[in-house]
């Protein structure tokens, strides 16, 4: 393959991956062309997107980002996974579709420049809280004690607020106040 051609293949992968900082690498040998298909469509109709790369040229793409983290894994057949919300929906998604396609072999994938190698990996970091839920989770943590204090606030304030309003009710009516 001339220089050219290489340094095609490399621009191309960068524009593919461009703005993606996590991944994961997935084996597709083995895998029925109809198969693929399908795993490609199921994962599309989710925004995430499948490349089968060349090893050395994806490395040289990959290179001085946090997808180089992948180097060890880039051996054999190799197909990259990115996309979704993040690389913890993709894992999540690939964990998933194992039980459909079980010859998809589970290489490894990256979390802010980590590596989850093997299937293991891939299937520890399918439990992580993506982004949203963990900002979520904090943001209910953060919550909770305030609206416990407001509760234990407001509590005594309602009582009286309420025993005013009877007696301004009574009052009205022409109705005694009995002393207690």
């Amino acid at each position: 393959m001339s220089k050219q051609i290489k340094d095609m293949i490399i621009r191309d992968y960068k524009a593919r991956i461009e703005g993606y900082s996590d991944a994961a690498i997935v084996s597709m040998r083995g895998v029925k062309g109809i198969d693929t298909t399908k795993l490609r469509a199921n994962l599309r109709s989710k925004k995430i997107r499948l490349v089968t790369v060349r090893n050395t040229l994806a490395k040289q793409a990959f290179k001085g980002s946090n997808l180089s983290a992948l180097d060890p894994l880039l051996e054999g057949s190799s197909v990259v996974v990115y996309g979704g919300q993040s690389v913890v929906e993709v894992a999540r998604e690939l964990v998933k579709s194992l039980a459909e396609f079980p010859l998809v072999e589970l290489k490894g994938a990256v979390l802010d420049g980590q590596l989850f190698k093997g299937k293991k990996g891939v299937e520890e970091l399918s439990k992580f809280p993506t982004r949203e839920e963990a900002l979520g989770t904090t943001v209910a943590l953060l919550l909770g004690p305030a609206k416990k204090l407001v509760a234990q606030v407001k509590g005594p304030g309602s009582n009286i607020a309420g025993i005013v309003k009877a007696i301004e009710t009574k009052l009205e009516k022409g109705e005694a106040i009995a002393k207690q």
